[in-house]
């Protein structure tokens, strides 16, 4: 693919727009007044939002719309940033197009196209365009990278730095997954999934943690440090924790954090108190007490990463104060941890969370919230064929926090299914280590089972990085509905 990006006007064409990290590319060009459009097959409150600031948005992924600026329907003509006008015949208004590794070289659009001759750029080219036009933080690593990207910006905003952030998730704060600032300071998180993090030289990185978690493009943990030791040789100034031994162990950072006090790190946490409520801790730099720090999420894993935006904040030269009560009132991205709804007694909470790790940590943070004598129940979803078998044991043992387990089948996220591994089969694996485990075959079911299955007083916590969390509105709905059968 070709890596230059063009910001002088040129238009930009996104196939798969709708996607999370598609549509904040797509946002904030649209808003520096750059001409976009893009192709989705699903239309979605993010692709409504997008054309509400000017993007065009096509619900099929056509040769044809590649040539909208060169069109009738773009008046004939396209207007530059320098105010040049170019005719609709000129091969400069061919766009930029712009996929992301989930679109495949029989791609229809995609095929057009190279026959049409278009620069052809992956969605972290832009990403890497972005970063080097400001003076970025950029937030990596294998756990952690959506929340803490979204505090770091959520803190940078409450400060006045007036940022632009680019983030895997949607905030409230900044009503979605991006948003353009005025000033020099760009946040954004840095995805290692198919290896393109090497591509991005911020002033400031951060790294939260290393492990192997996508093994359709990995196969060891090894190639996975090479990818995050080459984002780190690009970093200006690295921030790193080394509560993860990987971290500790093959980098050196420039500032570090850890919630344990024996390490000795630049940042660190003491008089920790975990409560339903939220974590509060006394924060230390270089030795030295700062304040107290206060935080909303909850968890082991949301202290940590609420260090890292202190690391962040001290460095650009912040008062403690100004940063402890940001992070206060910061209330997380949507699908961490996200309270849907009560009903019935019963409470519903949306997490993104598919990984093992991933998976101990959000059911421990629900732990934390539980009321004595309360079901915590994991509805989980696995995501990709390819990470539930190579992680097969590691989640058997993940769901020791949940009174009870319901699975269901997995998502695919694109994959093809050989036949070695299916939703069934995990159930299987976790029973070998939980009592209550559960199996639904597709959400339809599932959303009847849960109906049925959850009581007053449950904590019902959707795990997962697909499309489970449907499931939460129907459930919600058909709970509300007053009881025929007796009445």
């Amino acid at each position: 693919m070709n890596n230059y990006v063009d910001f002088s006007g040129r238009p930009f064409h996104f196939i798969g727009i709708g996607g999370i990290g598609m549509s904040a590319l797509a946002y904030i060009l649209a808003k520096r007044q750059m001409p976009v459009s893009g192709s989705d097959l699903r239309q979605s409150h993010i692709t409504y939002k997008l054309e509400s600031i000017g993007t065009h948005i096509f619900g099929r992924q056509e040769a044809s719309n590649l040539e909208f600026f060169r069109s009738g329907e773009s008046a004939n003509q396209v207007i530059l940033n320098s105010q040049e006008i170019l005719p609709a015949g000129s091969n400069s208004t061919l766009p930029q197009v712009v996929c992301s590794t989930a679109i495949n070289a029989n791609n229809l659009e995609y095929k057009a196209a190279l026959e049409l001759g278009c620069p052809i750029l992956h969605r972290s080219d832009v990403l890497a365009a972005l970063i080097a036009d400001y003076y970025s933080i950029a937030v990596a690593g294998t756990h952690g990278k959506t929340t803490t990207s979204s505090m770091i910006g959520y803190m940078l905003l409450q400060a006045g730095l007036d940022p632009t952030i680019i983030v895997g998730g949607e905030v409230d704060a900044w009503e979605g997954n991006a948003r353009l600032g005025e000033s020099k300071y760009l946040v954004a998180e840095a995805d290692e999934s198919d290896g393109s993090l090497v591509k991005h030289t911020p002033e400031i990185g951060i790294i939260t943690n290393i492990e192997l978690d996508h093994p359709d493009h990995y196969e060891t943990l090894e190639e996975v440090v090479s990818i995050f030791q080459k984002f780190a040789s690009g970093c200006k100034t690295l921030i790193g924790c080394i509560d993860c031994d990987t971290v500790r162990n093959r980098f050196q950072p420039t500032i570090t954090y850890s919630l344990n006090p024996e390490i000795d790190a630049d940042y660190i946490a003491t008089n920790i108190d975990y409560r339903a409520d939220g974590t509060t801790a006394l924060v230390w730099e270089k030795g030295k007490p700062l304040g107290v720090l206060k935080l909303r999420l909850l968890g082991r894993h949301n202290l940590s990463n609420s260090l890292s935006a202190v690391a962040v904040g001290r460095a650009l030269g912040l008062e403690f104060g100004t940063i402890a009560k940001s992070i206060a009132s910061f209330e997380g991205a949507r699908r961490r941890f996200e309270l849907r709804g009560e009903v019935g007694g019963i409470t519903f909470i949306d997490d993104y969370a598919h990984h093992p790790s991933e998976i101990r940590a959000t059911l421990a943070a629900a732990r934390l919230q539980s009321r004595p004598g309360q079901r915590v129940v994991a509805v989980f979803q696995p995501h990709r064929y390819s990470r539930t078998l190579a992680f097969l044991e590691e989640f058997a043992e993940s769901f020791a926090h949940a009174d009870l387990v319901v699975v269901t089948d997995i998502y695919s996220a694109g994959e093809l299914n050989l036949g070695q591994i299916s939703g069934e089969q995990l159930a299987v694996a976790i029973a070998k280590q939980h009592p209550q485990v559960l199996y639904q075959p597709n959400l339809p079911l599932m959303s009847k089972f849960l109906v049925h299955t959850l009581l007053p007083g449950d904590l019902a916590l959707f795990l997962g990085a697909g499309n489970l969390n449907q499931v939460i509105p129907e459930v919600i709905t058909t709970l509300c509905e007053p009881a025929t059968a007796t009445s």
